[in-house]
């Protein structure tokens, strides 16, 4: 982003194979930067239709879309103090509204006198990022935080009890054949345990959600401003057991495939 004003917008779509369960996931968003310090952004998550023809007991609970504002503030600059050894520190919030899934659909399904109600989920957090130039021919990417959060699986699965303050961290190996940008990596996020309804209900009984982990590729050409990103996210199976003979709650989505394209005008 510019030293003096906003900036042009990157845009952004991404889409995540959530299987038979979860549905398909379709996102678009936009996302602005301004005195080099600072961005904003929206996006908009758009669920594919549940086959009625051949409907689960669970996919229903996850068929509406919803909405997200994101913003982050540089605190402290990469190197700051002419150093070397100073990640970027940034604080940032994550704020989801008209969410209708889960826990929360499963009640405005039933016969509550109060049903198609909706409600928000926020994360706030603390990250810093360091790229480690050291290593020859590999650099490798680091970034680490901590965030508050009263979402399950940053809002698909729904909201979770209460807040609880979460870790999540990402390494990336950077690799740069001819002039082109190829970063491989993994990322592993905590989740709040529990679901509920809404934030300060009760959780509902026996569910517990695993953490999430991904891993992923991202291939950023020469020939153009644009991001290639592929992943592997290993998101819930069983939720509720035990998971055999049709019994307990199995979301089915150890091994989901999201794609994702940047485009930075």
């Amino acid at each position: 982003s510019p030293a003096k004003g906003i900036g042009m917008p990157e845009v952004s779509f991404h889409y995540l194979s959530g299987g038979a369960y979860l549905n398909d996931a379709y996102q678009a968003s936009v996302t602005v930067g301004f005195l080099e310090r600072a961005e904003v952004g929206y996006t908009r998550t758009f669920v594919s239709d549940v086959n009625d023809t051949n409907p689960t007991a669970l996919n229903h609970l996850f068929d509406e879309g919803f909405n997200t504002f994101h913003g982050k503030v540089n605190l402290i600059t990469e190197n700051m103090g002419k150093t070397t050894w100073v990640p970027a520190i940034s604080v940032g919030f994550v704020a989801r509204t008209n969410v209708e899934r889960g826990a929360l659909a499963l009640v405005n399904n039933s016969t509550t006198p109060n049903p198609h109600t909706s409600t928000e989920n926020y994360d706030f957090y603390l990250v810093g990022t360091k790229p480690i130039s050291q290593i020859k021919h590999v650099p490798i990417l680091v970034s680490a935080g901590v965030k508050g959060t009263n979402a399950s699986i940053l809002g698909i699965v729904g909201n979770a009890p209460d807040w609880e303050a979460r870790a999540f961290g990402a390494v990336g190996f950077v690799f740069t054949p001819g002039k082109q940008t190829l970063i491989l990596g993994a990322e592993v996020l905590q989740e709040p345990n529990q679901i509920a309804p809404e934030t300060g209900d009760a959780a509902i009984p026996g569910i517990s959600i695993p953490t999430t982990l991904t891993y992923f590729a991202r291939f950023v050409p020469s020939w153009a401003p644009v991001n290639f990103d592929l992943a592997v996210a290993q998101i819930a199976g069983c939720i509720a057991g035990p998971c055999t003979n049709g019994r307990g709650i199995n979301l089915h989505a150890r091994s989901r495939i999201g794609l994702g394209i940047s485009y930075r005008f």
